[in-house]
């Protein structure tokens, strides 16, 4: 089941500011892993811009800062890099922290993919390129991501558990 609510953040110096993390839509769902097994998946993404700085170069130069300081995802040809431990959860919330940032940022959840996060100890991170609206549905997440992953516009790591 897709879970989608703005995501509720604080940062550090050290990593993204926090006007960028309030701004972010997180969407989570349960998928599967190449095995076939089944492995929680977290997709962060900007808002379409309100003002004339947020045009799709600054959109995405925000979105690979993101990528970046999460330690560097790969491309969609590139193998998945590990990112390390970076998701803490506590009891049915589950917060994905940046390295040096003393917050986290709390993702949305659902039983089923929170139990994934805790069982499997990882979560697939995709970071999106393009804008997707913070209010956008199932469908519309699925046609983003076919629309980014066709143009290359999304990037991908591993994130575990502490």
């Amino acid at each position: 089941m897709l879970t989608h609510r703005p995501a509720q953040a604080t940062a550090s110096a050290t990593g993204p500011g926090l006007g960028l993390l309030a701004a972010l839509g997180a969407w989570t769902w349960a998928g599967t892993d190449p095995a076939g097994q089944g492995i929680a998946h977290i997709l962060l993404a900007h808002p379409p811009g309100r003002t004339g700085h947020d045009t799709p170069q600054a959109i995405e130069a925000r979105m690979r800062h993101i990528a970046g300081c999460l330690g560097g995802l790969a491309d969609p040809l590139d193998a998945v890099p590990d990112l390390g431990e970076r998701l803490q959860v506590a009891g049915c919330w589950v917060l994905l922290r940046f390295p040096g940032a003393r917050y986290g940022m709390r993702l949305p959840s659902h039983p089923r993919w929170t139990d994934l996060v805790t069982s499997r100890r990882q979560a697939v991170l995709l970071v999106g390129l393009n804008p997707l609206t913070r209010s956008a549905d199932a469908t519309r997440v699925d046609a983003y991501l076919d629309s980014v992953l066709a143009a290359d516009r999304l990037l991908f790591g591993l994130v575990r558990t502490a």
